[in-house]
């Protein structure tokens, strides 16, 4: 884990939500540099920085990720900080926090591309090589979807660091 969190990276992309990344507009808080960091924050980062280039995971297979964890030593299960949520718990911490990680790796189970962020989720998809579907003439803006079938990563195959 990289250690850095907060709604938007040195290069001003978001963490799970467009906006200028203030709380006001729905966005993300200013980097807090890991202070006040709940744990499950960090474990849903951690996974976030697992999913190799060109692949994605939906929000719900991160939630699942982290309940099938044991639980580190010295920490207990009913630990509210070992807590584990859902794809919206997922979601939340992303929001906040995901600007540090590689954000445009999780994902809505639709493969619908984050409202507000497509442009620079496209960018990075383009770049990885992440499968893409073409969008449909009636879809808005014609933006593609994520070809899920072929993205998504279940964490067997190896970790490729770049």
């Amino acid at each position: 884990m990289s250690g850095k969190t907060g709604g938007l990276r040195g290069d001003g992309e978001p963490g799970g939500h467009g906006g200028d990344g203030s709380p006001e507009d729905g966005g993300s808080p200013p980097d807090s540099g890991g202070v006040g960091i709940p744990v499950y924050a960090e474990r849903v980062l951690a996974v976030a920085e697992l999913i190799p280039p060109g692949r994605v995971m939906t929000y719900g297979d991160v939630a699942e990720w982290l309940a099938g964890e044991d639980p580190p030593e010295g920490c207990r299960e009913d630990d509210p900080g070992w807590r584990v949520g859902g794809p919206r718990q997922v979601g939340r911490v992303m929001a906040l926090y995901g600007g540090a990680v590689p954000w445009w790796r999780v994902v809505r189970a639709d493969g619908r591309l984050l409202p507000g962020a497509e442009l620079r989720a496209m960018e990075h998809y383009r770049e990885e090589g992440t499968p893409l579907r073409e969008a449909g003439r009636s879809a808005e803006g014609h933006i593609p979807r994520l070809d899920l079938r072929r993205a998504r990563w279940d964490g067997s195959d190896p970790v490729r660091r770049g």
